[in-house]
């Protein structure tokens, strides 16, 4: 069978102490997570019991506490913990998640640095 049901939990913002230089480390920045679970929706849409999904409240309180209160160098293992994380729910098939750095110490003017990882089960 093939999913194609999705839950977008997009735009989750956590100030935390990621990066290379040491001032960021330091000082820390808001980072932007989105995350994309491809699930198997159709038992909670007939039963509409919470049971049967994933609860995207909890599910985003989880993510704010595990960047907020890990250190990593690099946006890319902040992405691989947090579908570390996703993946812990059995229901979750495939994540992708993209980390976003809007405030990375980038000496030219840009709207936006991110990276975004898919796994799966």
């Amino acid at each position: 069978m093939s999913v194609t049901d999705w839950i977008r939990l997009h735009g989750i913002e956590v100030f935390a102490h990621h990066g290379v230089l040491s001032e960021e480390q330091l000082r820390g920045q808001v980072f932007v997570i989105d995350v994309d679970l491809a699930i198997d929706l159709s038992e909670a849409a007939d039963s509409d019991d919470l049971s049967t999904t994933v609860h995207y409240g909890d599910l985003a309180v989880a993510i704010r506490d595990r960047v907020a209160s890990e250190r990593w160098d690099l946006i890319e293992r902040v992405a691989g913990r947090v579908a570390d994380l996703v993946l812990e729910n059995d229901q979750v098939l495939r994540v992708d998640v993209t980390v976003h750095k809007p405030s990375a110490p980038i000496d030219v003017p840009f709207a936006d640095v991110s990276v975004t990882i898919s796994r799966s089960r």
